[in-house]
């Protein structure tokens, strides 16, 4: 079961949800990237890989909330289409930091991956800003209705997780739905021509779909019957081994834009519309179907926790891997042990306070 505080954050989450029509995403275009990122000295770079969905972390970087703290060293912005091309990227070593979802965090944990990096951030639990969606047309009305249709969704992704448990849900088996592995754009452009029935996958793309398909179930559902999903901040241990102080200067930027998002939604809008080429209230919008925790939540005992107990998250991350390798996605799954090691939580609570 979720636990009763995600569940309370859900549904208050729920309740300031608007009916109003959403609108078209933009193109995920962002206003800085790595060619203009601006440079340190000494020969420092922390090299970030970002996604193209509402969050804390896209207020940091447009804000430039990092570049401020740490004159001394070259950042980096570099986007991801999914959180399997940066668990590629953590094994080419080529990323030092990423926003990466739950899912593919518990497939870089377990075997074969075996990824040498940890979660040190909490950057929001996926509600309705992920879901499944069936196009018009298409004769679907529910999830049992999946079957011989085509659906799309990233893999590795949260949302290719959510998938699977929402077929498994409506008790239909994966084999009896053909699924195919589209990243968030390719999605968008095969629903417009009609190639797909389906497709689970995250904002902004969502909303498009939205405009001309039907909502059968959300991250937001699956979250209250026991799978919750979230997107983490996570940073290469090697990283966080030679460099603790930058990743507290980081862990204190996407904590500044957690009370951003809570204190000023307009504020925080303006950055993330800036990034995803969308209007205030169309980010504005978006970022209301997101979950975000405040700073002083990720250092309680339900997520990251603290240096002498590790929170909950480890939990979610371990059940997480179990139902991968029960739908035979990876190979073994990781023990508590392993997972709690993989949870950074030195300086906590002070870093976040």
């Amino acid at each position: 079961m979720v636990r009763p505080r995600l569940r309370r954050l859900l549904l208050l989450t729920a309740a300031a949800l608007t009916a109003a029509a959403l609108t078209a995403c933009g193109d995920g275009t962002a206003s800085r990237g790595a060619a203009d990122a601006g440079g340190g000295t000494g020969g420092k770079t922390i090299r970030i890989a970002y996604q193209a969905f509402p969050s804390g972390d896209l207020i940091v970087k447009n804000k430039r909330w990092l570049e401020e703290s740490l004159p001394g060293y070259r950042i980096t912005w570099t986007k991801f289409d999914s959180g399997a091309s940066i668990n590629t990227a953590f094994v080419a070593g080529s990323v030092d930091i990423a926003a990466i979802g739950s899912s593919p965090v518990a497939r870089g944990l377990s075997a074969p991956l075996h990824i040498p990096y940890q979660v040190a951030f909490v950057l929001d639990v996926a509600g309705d800003n992920e879901a499944l969606v069936a196009r018009n047309g298409t004769g679907t009305a529910s999830v049992a209705d999946l079957r011989g249709k085509k659906v799309a969704s990233p893999f590795a992704s949260t949302s290719h997780y959510s998938l699977l448990a929402a077929l498994e849900k409506a008790k239909v088996p994966e084999s009896a739905v053909n699924i195919v592995d589209l990243e968030p754009q390719d999605i968008l452009a095969a629903w417009t021509r009609g190639d797909i029935d389906a497709a689970y996958v995250w904002l902004p793309v969502l909303d498009t779909l939205k405009k001309n398909g039907k909502v059968l179930i959300s991250s937001r559902q699956l979250a209250t019957a026991g799978k919750p999903t979230l997107d983490l901040g996570v940073v290469s241990t090697a990283f966080a081994g030679a460099h603790p102080d930058a990743v507290d200067a980081w862990r204190k930027a996407e904590a500044r834009a957690l009370t951003l998002i809570a204190s000023d939604r307009n504020a925080a809008a303006a950055s993330v519309g800036a990034e995803l080429n969308l209007s205030p209230a169309d980010a504005a919008n978006q970022l209301s179907q997101g979950v975000f925790l405040s700073p002083a939540d990720l250092a309680g005992p339900e997520w990251l926790g603290t240096p002498g107990k590790v929170g909950g998250l480890a939990h979610d991350l371990l059940s997480a891997a179990e139902f991968l390798k029960s739908q035979q996605k990876i190979d073994a799954v990781p023990d508590l042990a392993t997972v709690e090691k993989a949870i950074y939580t030195k300086g906590l609570p002070d870093v976040l306070s």
